[in-house]
C-alpha cells in the first residue's frame, strides 16, 4: 500500500508547467488579498458613514458578477494570457484608485473596477488548466489551484491584521505588489496562446449563446449555485450566530483560523487519497458534509461546539476542492472553455451575493432556524440531484473529450 506522501506526490506530480506557473502566481496574488477583508475599517477611517458604506460594498459585490462573464468571453476571444494580464493590471490600478478616491461615488467606481478586474482572471486561468491538463488529471489541477488560493488567503489574514494596525496604505501597497507580481509571472513564464477556432457549424456568435444552448450545463449551474450559497453562509450567518450567542468577535476569528488550517493541511491529502474514486460520489458526500456542518451552526452556542461544526464543513470543503470546476471543464467545447468557466465563476459570484443578502435577511427577519433548515435541505437535495445526473454527465464528458482532442490537433497543426 503506498504511503500517504507518495499518494499525494503521485496525484500532483506530472502536472503541466502551466499549472505550477498559475499555482505560484495565485499564491503571490493571494498573499496580497488584504484590502477587501479590511475595507469596512478603512472606509470608517476615511470618514465614510454607515449609511454610505453599503453603496461601496454593493459596488464591490457587483464586480464579482460582471468580471467572470467578461473574463470568460475575453479568454476565448483574445486568449488566456492577455485576459489575465488585463485583469491583474486593472486590479492593481483599481487598488490605487480606491486608496486615493476622494468621495463615495469615486470609491464605489474604484471598488467595482477592483473586483471586476480581479474576477476576470479566474475564468482565463481555469481555461489554461483545461487546455493543458488531460481530463483525468483536471480534478488534481483545479484542486491544486484552489489550494494555492487557500494558502495565500490564510497567510494574508494574519498579515492583514498586522499591517492594518500600522497604516492602511500598507494593505493597498501589498495588494498592488501581489497583483503586479502575478502579472509578471504570467507575462514572463506563461506561454502565449491562441484562441481555439469556433466550429463553422456553431451559430450564435462569440458570446454566451454556446453555454445557454447547453441544457446539461444549464441544469448543473443552479445546482452548483445552491451548494456554493450554502457554503457562503459561513461568511454571514456564522458571525451573526456567534454574535447572538454573546461571544466575542475573536471567537469568529478562531473559527476562520480553524477553517484555514484544516483546508490548507487536508486538501492536498484528501485529493491524493480520493483521486481514485469517481468524482460525483465524492462531490455528493462532501457537499452533504458541508450542508450538515453549516446547519449544525444553529445547534451550537459555545466556542467548542462552533469549532466542531467548522471542522465538519471544512473537511467537506477540503474534499470537494476542484471537482465542480473539473466537471465544467470536461463538459466544455475546446473553443468555449473560457466562457464555460466564466459562467461557473459567475454562478459562484451570484451564490455568494445571494447568501450575503438573502441569507442575512432570512436570519434577521424570519428565524435562524428557518435558515439552517433551508441550508440543510437545499444542500442535500442539490447533492442528490447532481449524483442522479451522473450518467448524462459521463456521456457528455466522453463526447466533449473526443471533440476537444480533434480541436486541439487542429489548433496545433
Amino acid at each position: 500500500m503506498p504511503s500517504l506522501r507518495s499518494s499525494v506526490a503521485d496525484q500532483f506530480g506530472g502536472l503541466s508547467r502551466q499549472v505550477w506557473i498559475l499555482f505560484a502566481g495565485t499564491v503571490v496574488s493571494r498573499l496580497g488579498y488584504l484590502v477587501t477583508p479590511f475595507l469596512v475599517f478603512y472606509l470608517a477611517s476615511r470618514g465614510i458613514s454607515a449609511e454610505e458604506t453599503p453603496y461601496i460594498l454593493g459596488a464591490l459585490g457587483a464586480g464579482h458578477l460582471i468580471g467572470p462573464m467578461l473574463g470568460g468571453l475575453l479568454a476565448d476571444r483574445l486568449g488566456r494570457r492577455p485576459t489575465m494580464l488585463i485583469g491583474l493590471v486593472g486590479n492593481a490600478a483599481a487598488n490605487g484608485a480606491l486608496f486615493v478616491a476622494p468621495g463615495v461615488v469615486t470609491m464605489a467606481l474604484a471598488a467595482l473596477t477592483l473586483t471586476m478586474a480581479g474576477a476576470m482572471v479566474s475564468p482565463a486561468a481555469y481555461a489554461v488548466l483545461a487546455d493543458t491538463v488531460a481530463p483525468e488529471r483536471r480534478r488534481a489541477a483545479y484542486s491544486l489551484f484552489g489550494w494555492g488560493i487557500n494558502v495565500g488567503t490564510a497567510v494574508a489574514g494574519v498579515l492583514g491584521g498586522f499591517l492594518a494596525e500600522r497604516g492602511y496604505w500598507l494593505l493597498f501597497a501589498v495588494d498592488v505588489v501581489g497583483a503586479l507580481g502575478y502579472a509578471l509571472i504570467v507575462a514572463v513564464f506563461l506561454p502565449a496562446d491562441r484562441p481555439a477556432r469556433r466550429p463553422a457549424t456553431e451559430s450564435g456568435g462569440a458570446g454566451y449563446g454556446v453555454v445557454l444552448r447547453d441544457r446539461l450545463m444549464l441544469a448543473l449551474l443552479p445546482l452548483f449555485g445552491v451548494q456554493l450559497a450554502v457554503y457562503a453562509l459561513t461568511e454571514v450567518a456564522l458571525p451573526l450566530a456567534v454574535r447572538d450567542d454573546g461571544l466575542s468577535p475573536a471567537v469568529y476569528g478562531y473559527m476562520a483560523m480553524i477553517n484555514a488550517v484544516v483546508v490548507v493541511v487536508l486538501q492536498p491529502v484528501a485529493t491524493g487519497l480520493l483521486s481514485r474514486l469517481p468524482q460525483l460520489p465524492v462531490l455528493g458526500v462532501a457537499s452533504v458534509l458541508i450542508a450538515v456542518g453549516v446547519a449544525l451552526t444553529g445547534a451550537a452556542d459555545q466556542p467548542v461546539e462552533y469549532a466542531l461544526t467548522v471542522l465538519l464543513w471544512s473537511v467537506g470543503e477540503a474534499c470537494v476542492g476542484g471537482i465542480a470546476a473539473s466537471i465544467v471543464a470536461n463538459l466544455a467545447p475546446a473553443h468555449a472553455r473560457g466562457r464555460y468557466q466564466g459562467a461557473f465563476q459567475w454562478t459562484w459570484g451570484l451564490a455568494r451575493f445571494t447568501a450575503l443578502t438573502a441569507g442575512a435577511t432570512v436570519y434577521t427577519h424570519f428565524s435562524p432556524a428557518v435558515l439552517w433548515w433551508t441550508a440543510l435541505l437545499a444542500g442535500i437535495s442539490a447533492a442528490v440531484v447532481i449524483m442522479v445526473m451522473g450518467p448524462a454527465i459521463a456521456r457528455r464528458t466522453a463526447l466533449a473529450e473526443t471533440q476537444a482532442e480533434s480541436a486541439d490537433l487542429a489548433l496545433t497543426a
